[in-house]
């Protein structure tokens, strides 16, 4: 019998998928829209009169009907056309771009320096339930996810950049992104991390003590096999079945992390870009901004979802 998931079932989830996309590019723009307030009256300013607004929201076209601003929105999403921005007449994609390779980095250290603790963090105290070091870890990161975002980077900043200053506060100033110094970003990574590890790593324990406690795997300690051999191949394997689906929801709380870090550190990726818009009422990078976020949770879940349907029939065979 075939240990993966069938095609028909695979092919059902992305179906789904697709309907929870094109679902949540009608929530955004229909949220989008009750917004108080328009670009018109942000650029104009609290003093312009009523007919200035009004000139320049027929330029801009904030005065056509929603439903046809929707259908032509929509239809330039299919051809690959997320709008123009209403203050600088710039395609929103560009802006996308720019500032995608910054935030895309920030989630990649994110997540490669957060596995491997949150593995390690598991396994020990998994192996262990209840001794000093897993209590230890527990309380610790109990404490780190506790503390909000932007209260533990204020502390951060305070301590490592401005009492120590062993690493930057801030990278305003600079000019782009790709030209900043590695060390701007430590700070970020580490609150982002902080937050979500401690979500991975019981997870991950969750399933040690699980696996571990097994009589399969009871057994091949019986039959000799080494305890690094046994942990390695038999117990790690499927106790990070369940962690795949818990990653990617890890994933989507670090994009809400990316929003405050950016706007703490005034990184230009797409969490400072999205706060921006929201300010000036510039609906159409809004709404890209938040269709990027909402599409990224549900491919990343949907791709949690596939992974783990692929990696539990190994752990079944196991038992």
């Amino acid at each position: 019998m075939s240990t993966h998931p069938s095609l028909g079932r695979a092919a059902v989830r992305v179906l789904g998928a697709t309907g929870q996309l094109a679902a949540v590019a009608v929530v955004v723009f229909l949220l989008t829209t009750l917004l108080p307030g328009d670009t018109a009256e942000v650029v104009l300013g609290p003093d312009a009169r009523p007919e200035q607004i009004a000139i320049l929201r027929g330029q801009l076209g904030l005065d056509r009907p929603v439903w046809e601003r929707f259908a032509d929105w929509v239809a330039g999403l299919l051809h690959g056309d997320l709008g123009t921005s209403l203050l600088t007449g710039r395609p929103v994609g560009e802006d996308l771009s720019a500032r995608f390779g910054l935030t895309g980095l920030l989630a990649v250290l994110a997540v490669a320096v957060m596995v491997p603790l949150a593995v390690g963090a598991g396994l020990l105290g998994g192996r262990r339930p209840g001794s000093p070091a897993d209590r230890l870890l527990t309380a610790g990161m109990t404490v780190a996810q506790a503390i909000p975002d932007f209260a533990l980077g204020l502390l951060l900043v305070a301590l490592f950049a401005l009492q120590l200053g062993w690493l930057p506060a801030t990278a305003a100033g600079s000019v782009g992104w790709s030209g900043l110094d590695a060390a701007m970003f430590v700070l970020p990574v580490a609150i982002l991390v902080s937050n979500q590890l401690g979500r991975l790593a019981r997870q991950v324990r969750i399933g040690v003590v699980e696996i571990d406690a097994a009589e399969h795997v009871a057994h091949l300690r019986r039959l000799g096999l080494s305890e690094r051999t046994v942990l390695a191949r038999h117990v790690l394997p499927g106790a990070l079945v369940p962690s795949v689906q818990q990653l990617a929801r890890v994933v989507d709380g670090l994009l809400g992390g990316v929003v405050i870090v950016e706007a703490l550190f005034v990184l230009p990726g797409i969490g400072s870009g999205f706060a921006t818009a929201v300010q000036t009422r510039d609906l159409p990078v809004v709404q890209a901004y938040a269709l990027l976020f909402a599409a990224t949770t549900v491919l990343v879940n949907l791709a949690g979802d596939l992974l783990s349907d692929r990696l539990v029939p190994q752990r079944v065979m196991l038992a």
